[in-house]
């Protein structure tokens, strides 16, 4: 399932809808996290079509999310500048995922601070070696490029970074891009576990700090790093950055580890 076609039942009038072929973007029992963002973030936007850029959104993945579906969205406060709208996914008769969307118009610089670039940089993404052809879910082998964005040689920690891009554009604005790759890697708990076993994303809340950006060919740099991880769960830091060392998204999330 492209991604055109996974968003074209998504009217923005609150009701059910089937994503045909959902099983394209399967992750275990659930849809992968970012699709599933991605089409709470469309519900809103093509509820409220006069909405400003956003710039921070909190979302919860709450249960299993299948093909049968049931949307809503609704504006909690509009002020001014800021608009606040809820999002919920309904599938199986149950709350499958619930998100909130800081959207909020741009004002006159009163403080300015650069984000950080990355500690190391990898250098391009032409730079490095390809990974994950022909392994991991579906959905990565048919929508995502992977490079590697870290020495393969060296003792990364608990954290993860890789090269990442659509294949396609699928006619995307930039924020859409980036709900639907902000998600793409798993989380660096992964690098310290002590026995295999499933991982889950149980939330993810992030900022958007450049809601225009067109990084060239599509290439961000994504980012997850462990910064604590200990019974059973790991809170987890998510960044972006585009090709120019630019950092486009700050998130943070939970991750509940299994095994």
């Amino acid at each position: 399932m492209t991604i055109a076609s996974l968003l074209e039942p998504i009217t923005g009038k609150p009701g059910s809808a089937r994503l045909d072929q959902a099983s394209d973007w399967m992750q275990g029992r659930t849809m992968y996290g970012g699709a599933s963002a991605l089409i709470a973030f469309t519900m809103a936007k093509r509820a409220f079509t006069d909405l400003p850029p956003l710039r921070a959104a909190q979302v919860g993945f709450v249960a299993p999310l299948g093909e049968d579906i049931e949307l809503s969205a609704e504006i909690i406060r509009q002020g001014r500048n800021v608009t606040q709208v809820r999002s919920e996914i309904h599938s199986g008769g149950k709350l499958a995922l619930t998100a909130f969307w800081l959207f909020a118009a741009e004002r006159d610089t009163n403080a300015f601070r650069p984000a950080d670039a990355p500690e190391t940089w990898p250098g391009p993404p032409e730079d490095n070696a390809s990974t994950m052809v022909g392994q991991g879910p579906s959905f990565i082998q048919n929508n995502f490029e992977i490079r590697f964005g870290q020495s393969r040689d060296a003792d990364h920690g608990a954290t993860i970074r890789r090269w990442a891009r659509l294949t396609e554009d699928h006619d995307l604005d930039p924020v859409s891009k980036l709900v639907l790759m902000g998600d793409v890697m798993p989380p660096g708990a992964m690098r310290i576990m002590q026995r295999t076993g499933p991982i889950s994303s149980i939330n993810w809340s992030f900022n958007v700090l450049d809601p225009e950006t067109r990084s060239q060919d599509g290439w961000y740099l994504a980012e997850n790093a462990s910064q604590h991880a200990d019974a059973g769960y790991s809170s987890e830091r998510l960044r972006m950055w585009d090709s120019e060392g630019r950092q486009v998204i700050d998130g943070l999330q939970c991750v509940a580890v299994f095994g």
